[in-house]
């Protein structure tokens, strides 16, 4: 199954960089260090800022203008997320798995589907996620054990989905199933719903256990149980069976170039930190930035982080001219999240003992980095991806 084009031409350069500095200012102004450290070391749900980004549009930043979101292309939003990024990963977990639902249901779903949905989806009146994990089926997808069966004009859920963003404090999620858990091979069974928290309190849908995560802190991460959940058999994206898998695998090249954009976001904040600190410090009556050995740390961290963008922005620019780009995405990702973990870590040493104190923003990017190397697809997976499209491009 191919889905729809995922073409989207470049945004005007003017109203890219009024809309980049926008996103600045909004940063620099409420996402300060007080603001994030307070609800990092609380771990507490960001309303505040989480109302501000629905104003700003980014819960729709994705999303088609014909639908009330403002049709970004992959290559801007991109930008949006490193920024962001760069000062508090977490929250830009809060609309990446937001847009991965929403763009199923505007590459899959029916034109009734796109019409009921996509414009709450914009507001952020609705917002969600994804439903793919479980306890024992995370990269083989194949191998998840939620069940949905059809009866009448609904289906009914069973299983368990774990590791949700947004699972409590959002509202709907895009689930995959097995419609045919005898199918072979094993995805033509698979399908993909909306489930949704509904007013009479969705019977059958309870909210699991939250995770208390070492770090991506503030972000609720919990389980979704399904316990014979009755969801309308119109809330099955596309409405047609055993398209759940190509529906749900169809958004990992763009949720990849979003963990991608999420690592050079870390990259670029870890040097920033870092840079800062090496100024300002001093051993032996002068700042460490002029000691050799620091100087080598911040050439390879720049170095890094601005390969790590370049790779980041040639992923998403392929996205954006309707492209196959899962070796593209693989390698932004893979590097990118690579790069992030790799320049928190450095940051680290260069701030020495203060780098474990929690006054101090760098142990935070340390703790959140790690999550960008195994989250969308652990990296092993993206070096085995990589190898195996780079063979089939050059065979011999």
């Amino acid at each position: 199954m191919t889905g729809p084009s995922t073409a989207r031409p470049p945004m005007d350069p003017d109203e890219e960089a009024a809309l980049l500095d926008a996103i600045d200012k909004w940063v620099a102004g409420e996402v300060t260090p007080q603001v994030v450290m307070e609800h990092d070391h609380k771990d507490v749900w960001p309303e505040k800022l989480v109302s501000q980004m629905a104003e700003m549009g980014l819960f729709g930043a994705t999303i088609g203008s014909e639908y009330g979101g403002l049709g970004l292309p992959s290559s801007t939003y991109a930008k949006i997320v490193m920024k962001v990024a760069s000062h508090w990963m977490a929250l830009t977990g809060i609309f990446n798995s937001h847009l991965i639902m929403a763009a199923a249901v505007e590459r899959f779903g029916t034109e009734e589907q796109k019409q009921k949905w996509l414009p709450k989806f914009a507001t952020g009146e609705i917002r969600g996620g994804l439903g793919l994990t479980e306890p024992n089926a995370g990269t083989d997808l194949q191998a998840i054990r939620t069940t949905a069966r059809r009866d009448g004009d609904h289906y009914v859920l069973n299983g368990t989905k774990t590791w949700i963003t947004n699972s409590i404090n959002g509202s709907c999620y895009a689930v995959i199933a097995k419609t045919d858990p005898e199918a072979n091979p094993r995805y033509k069974g698979m399908s993909f719903f909306l489930c949704d928290k509904r007013p009479d309190g969705g019977e059958g849908f309870t909210i699991g256990k939250k995770f208390d995560k070492l770090g991506y802190k503030a972000i609720d991460s919990a389980e979704l149980v399904f316990d014979d959940y009755r969801v309308p058999a119109d809330q099955l994206i596309g409405g047609v069976e055993g398209q759940g898998f190509f529906q749900a695998t169809g958004g990992l090249e763009l949720g990849r170039i979003n963990v991608a954009a999420r690592g050079v976001g870390i990259a670029e904040g870890a040097l920033r930190l870092a840079t800062q600190y090496a100024q300002e410090r001093q051993t032996m009556g002068k700042p460490i930035a002029d000691h050799q050995a620091i100087q080598l740390k911040i050439g390879e961290m720049v170095t890094r982080a601005r390969a790590a963008r370049l790779l980041t922005l040639d992923a998403a620019a392929a996205y954006d001219r309707g492209e196959r780009c899962d070796m593209e995405a693989g390698m932004a990702k893979y590097f990118a999240s690579e790069a992030g973990f790799q320049n928190a870590q450095e940051a680290m040493r260069i701030f020495g003992g203060y780098s474990y104190s929690k006054e101090y923003e760098i142990e935070r990017f340390y703790r959140d980095a790690m999550l960008m190397c195994i989250g969308e697809g652990t990296n092993e997976m993206q070096r085995i991806i990589i190898s195996k499209q780079w063979v089939k491009r050059n065979l011999a």
